[in-house]
């Protein structure tokens, strides 16, 4: 598994596959739940093991809540991808996986440092600018 800054690296430049994207997401909640001492799960829920590893991640943290959609909209433009590889619009919604992927990489790293961050999703904002 790939540290958080190199997740955070592949994130920001552009030209990875969907399920590269995926796999960041999967990646970025394996480190949060690692961090709580427990094992990532290997299971699915609703066919994806991100929104399984959400749920694993949120037990016990009701703040931890506040990035559940952005897993499933994560899970839902790889959907969009897969079930329409031709489509005109491939590559705006591929980059919409990425920044939604970047999304979540941001959330999560953000609430590893402080503990209270997440009562509001994008509470992050103190953490980008040092206030």
């Amino acid at each position: 598994m790939r540290s958080l800054d190199e997740i955070g690296a592949a994130l920001e430049a552009s030209g990875g596959s969907a399920t590269d994207y995926l796999a960041a997401g999967e990646e970025t909640l394996c480190h949060w739940i690692q961090a709580r001492g427990l094992d990532p799960t290997g299971e699915e829920r609703e066919g994806f093991r991100l929104l399984a590893l959400h749920r694993q991640g949120a037990r016990g943290e009701p703040s931890f809540n506040a990035c559940r959609e952005t897993c499933r909209e994560l899970a839902y433009h790889y959907n969009l991808l897969a079930l329409e590889p031709d489509h005109a619009d491939v590559g705006k919604r591929l980059e919409m996986m990425r920044l939604i992927a970047m999304h979540l990489y941001l959330f999560v790293s953000g609430k590893m440092q402080v503990e209270g961050l997440g009562e509001f999703c994008c509470a992050s904002r103190p953490l980008r600018t040092g206030t």
